[in-house]
């Protein structure tokens, strides 16, 4: 069982201390300690007044309270626990409310908080699950959405969870939006966000079910986007079969790309530390030739300034001609 760092409390201070240029931002919703900072034992999200605590070791029942109320001493009312193994696909499954508690493990309950992203508003429920509403490492990706959507053009939003990606793009000027996800719940929730900003969110621009086949059925009425968004999962099992990025996202953008418009742009992500930036390129160039497209590259990022040293996510902005 590792030990945990020598005064966390100062630890976690100095660490929180980095991040104030984000909320003099307009930013509450950020990571206040990342894994390259603490030895890979534990990240620290905050949501305003709530934080979110991820383990990434085995601690004792001791160990898990003192670094809890370490982190709440930090300034905090309430801090939530994820316990997050190597192996999370089987265990989110069948071990949720012990991976994620629905109630706080140091300070009062706070099921429900509203935070800051540049400005906009999010609802974000820390006790819910492993995934608490947004996720903070992709906030260059969003911004570049608001900055770069296409004034009164269409935008498809793929995997698009609580649909933060869409209610950018609408702040952003496009004229319509359109959200795909295949849980029912988590686009409700899109649409609260949506309602925070006090935009309109009628449901035909919430689009259930599974993507890939949303995708075909798109492509064969013809319609097209001058923006497509893919935010995949790394890894995902449905009726259609088991989704792994690193086999399939060369398909994935190929069928994107026969419903982006031509020289319409693609953001593509993804969250796989086992894909380096090279390979995901090498996907992205790959399903570009499948749809007998040109694919150019117009930019590169990753996660934001709050992820220190973070390798895992890999943004790219494609035009697609």
């Amino acid at each position: 069982m590792p030990d945990l760092p020598a005064d966390l409390i100062r630890t976690l201070t100095r660490l929180s201390a980095r991040r104030a240029p984000l909320p003099d931002a307009g930013t509450t919703f950020y990571r206040a300690a990342h894994t390259t900072e603490t030895a890979g034992l534990f990240a620290l999200d905050r949501a305003g007044p709530v934080g979110v605590l991820s383990l990434y070791a085995e601690l004792s029942a001791g160990q898990e309270q003192q670094l809890a109320a370490a982190c709440g001493e930090t300034g905090l009312e309430s801090v939530y626990l994820k316990r997050r193994p190597t192996e999370a696909r089987h265990a989110a499954n069948v071990e949720r409310g012990r991976l994620s508690p629905p109630e706080p493990v140091w300070g009062e309950a706070r099921p429900e908080v509203v935070a800051l992203e540049g400005g906009v508003p999010y609802l974000i429920r820390p006790g819910a699950d492993l995934s608490t509403g947004l996720f903070g490492d992709a906030r260059p990706a969003r911004a570049w959405v608001r900055q770069h959507a296409p004034p009164g053009g269409r935008v498809l939003n793929t995997f698009a969870y609580t649909c933060g990606f869409g209610l950018n793009a609408t702040l952003g000027g496009a004229g319509t939006v359109k959200n795909l996800d295949l849980s029912r719940k988590v686009l409700a929730w899109g649409q609260e966000n949506y309602a925070l900003s006090g935009l309109n969110a009628p449901d035909s621009d919430f689009l259930y079910g599974d993507v890939f086949e949303w995708l075909r059925r798109l492509a064969k009425r013809g319609e097209t986007f001058d923006l497509v968004i893919l935010d995949p999962p790394s890894f995902a099992r449905s009726k259609a079969g088991v989704w792994r990025s690193e086999r399939h996202y060369a398909r994935l953008l190929a069928q994107a790309a026969a419903v982006t418009a031509a020289g319409g742009q693609v953001l593509a992500l993804i969250n796989h530390a086992g894909v380096s930036a090279a390979a995901f390129e090498r996907f992205l160039g790959a399903g570009a030739v499948q749809a007998g497209r040109t694919m150019t590259i117009t930019a590169r990022f990753g996660a934001g300034e709050d992820y220190p040293g973070a390798e895992h996510l890999k943004v790219r902005a494609l035009r697609l001609d």
